[in-house]
């Protein structure tokens, strides 16, 4: 069983740019909308099996799609930006549509993709970033399409680990701890703070430590 990761946040907050140091060599990128990266991209390449052209990015928000790309990738991590428009793109494809059924698929869906991700081989580590919101009361949660997704599915549950973005005095951080009003929740001890750098490859470092998995550098070494 891989180890699934989700990082929630407002826009802007430093979720895609967490990406910067991670290795594009042993990295899938999955992005739900094309998009420039927001770091200076060496290494990281488009990937169109179309034009039958190489790379580590691959741009789909198919679930169907996003799950084959998953499975059929080598790489040791798979980043998924920005999960809320796999939901939010197919819903809006679908708005014409009357009843209440398709939330339902919507939400299997995402369940699907989420599902896939827990289910891959146990040296892989997933890393689901999502827009993250909060209502009247100030909780704060992944964004989805709202209520009628929400009551057939918490994202956050599927996860043990769910870290949230914090901008404090120009440093772009994560929160590793519950604050009481959010979702945020990690395993007892994979983190010494309750805020770290917004580096997924030292994010990726801890967690490969803590479940004592392979890196990808000693996995291609063997």
């Amino acid at each position: 069983m891989s180890v699934s990761t989700m990082v929630i946040g407002e826009s802007g907050t430093g979720k895609s740019t967490a990406m910067r140091n991670l290795d594009p060599a042993h990295t899938l990128l999955i992005q739900a909308v094309k998009k420039p990266l927001p770091f200076k991209a060496t290494g990281w390449n488009r990937l169109d099996r179309e034009k039958r052209t190489v790379g580590n990015i691959y741009t789909s928000d198919d679930s169907q799609q996003i799950i084959a790309a998953m499975r059929r990738t080598s790489k040791h991590i798979i980043v998924l930006d920005d999960f809320q428009y796999v939901l939010a793109n197919e819903f809006m494809r679908r708005s014409e549509e009357k009843g209440y059924d398709k939330f339902t698929e919507i939400a299997r869906h995402a369940w699907d993709v989420l599902t896939a991700a827990a289910n891959l081989p146990d040296h892989v580590r997933v890393y689901i970033l999502m827009h993250s919101q909060s209502d009247d009361f100030g909780r704060t949660k992944a964004k989805t399409i709202g209520k009628m997704l929400d009551e057939k599915i918490t994202l956050e549950g599927l996860f043990s680990i769910v870290l949230r973005t914090v901008v404090r005095d120009g440093h772009y951080l994560f929160a590793t701890r519950n604050n009481g009003s959010d979702t945020t929740k990690t395993p007892l001890g994979l983190f010494d703070n309750d805020l770290i750098d917004n580096d997924l490859a030292q994010i990726d470092a801890a967690v490969c430590a803590y479940y004592e998995l392979e890196t990808s550098a000693a996995a291609n070494a063997a």
